[in-house]
């Protein structure tokens, strides 16, 4: 009997390829962490990326050595300084994906017999480290849902935005760094979040018109001080954790519509459960199987998720396709 090996186009096998390298060559620089500093676009040589990473010079010079042969970084002719190369925000982005998958999912991958034997168990012992899921997140938001918001909000003329699990602050900052007159709140769970956050306002310049507040999501039914009278209050990819718990999720939904202001209007962005159409199914599979077998967590369908908004009392409510993947953004209005 022979075996039939089927042809896989060379562009296909090169962009895998390419992928993939990419994909482990930007997270040996995240696990270092000098991620902000390639991100920022400001050139850099081995000194202060090893200073930055706090390992030895010549360790940080093979690594540079390494990016600048793949094309991730050009020399400046400058006496050893690089930047970042014009298609390295594309690449960080598609290289996200990998991220998300292979490293900020790793400990279920690596222990899946231990999750299928005991889930629950298994779920206390491993679990995924915040900072991987965040890096692969911005890598792959800042292009996928991030800009969506950012029109919205832009489009609104909102002058109070309230980001509920907002990580590291990116795209309120960025908000804010379009309005002057605009401000903010920022919340989040993690403390080391929130110090991030902090940190890349001051470095922004607008620290004096952001506030942030360690705060679970969930905490907002029995205090809601930090979202009233809020423009827009928006939640990338955060509210389906909230969801391991559906009537929490009502409640906050609840909350959330009660504290707008008289014209604003929620700004979700999140997954749905197996979404169908061919260009989303193959990742949207793995991201609702991972939440649902691993994380306890049940992607609403987008019709679910729809009914949710109104059964809170959302006057109306818009759904639209995202770049990523299943994603899809839910426009509530007040």
């Amino acid at each position: 009997m022979s075996t039939v090996t089927p042809e896989v186009p060379e562009s296909s096998l090169e962009y895998a390829a390419d992928l993939a390298a990419v994909a482990s060559l930007l997270q040996i620089g995240a696990e270092l962490g000098v991620d902000g500093l390639l991100d920022s676009g400001d050139s850099f040589d081995a000194a202060e990326l090893a200073g930055h990473a706090a390992v030895p010079q010549d360790r940080a010079a093979g690594y540079l050595r390494a990016l600048a042969a793949a094309g991730l970084i050009t020399d400046t002719g400058t006496g050893g300084r690089f930047r970042v190369s014009d298609d390295y925000p594309a690449l960080r982005y598609q290289a996200g994906y990998v991220s998300w998958a292979m490293n900020a999912n790793g400990p279920f991958i690596t222990n899946v017999r231990e999750f299928f034997a005991d889930g629950e168990a298994a779920s206390r012992h491993h679990r995924r480290d915040g900072r991987r899921v965040a890096v692969s997140s911005r890598w792959i938001g800042e292009r996928a849902f991030y800009p969506p918001v950012l029109d919205r909000v832009e489009a609104a003329g909102a002058q109070r935005v309230v980001d509920l699990g907002a990580g590291a602050g990116r795209l309120l900052i960025e908000q804010l760094r379009r309005d002057a007159t605009r401000t903010g709140v920022a919340l989040d769970i993690s403390e080391a979040a929130c110090a991030a956050a902090r940190e890349a306002a001051v470095q922004a310049g607008v620290d004096d018109r952001l506030q942030v507040a360690v705060r679970s999501i969930e905490s907002l039914v029995d205090d809601p001080a930090p979202i009233e009278d809020a423009d827009v209050i928006q939640a990338c990819f955060v509210m389906h954790d909230v969801n391991q718990d559906p009537a929490v999720l009502d409640a906050v939904l609840v909350r959330c519509r009660e504290a707008l202001a008289a014209n604003g209007f929620m700004a979700v962005v999140d997954a749905v459960s197996y979404a169908p159409r061919p260009r989303e199914r193959r990742f949207s599979a793995l991201f609702t199987y991972l939440h649902a077998d691993f994380m306890g967590i049940r992607l609403p369908s987008e019709q679910e998720w729809e009914d949710k908004f109104r059964a809170a009392g959302f006057a109306k409510v818009q759904c639209v396709p995202q770049v990523f993947p299943g994603g899809r953004l839910f426009v509530a209005f007040k």
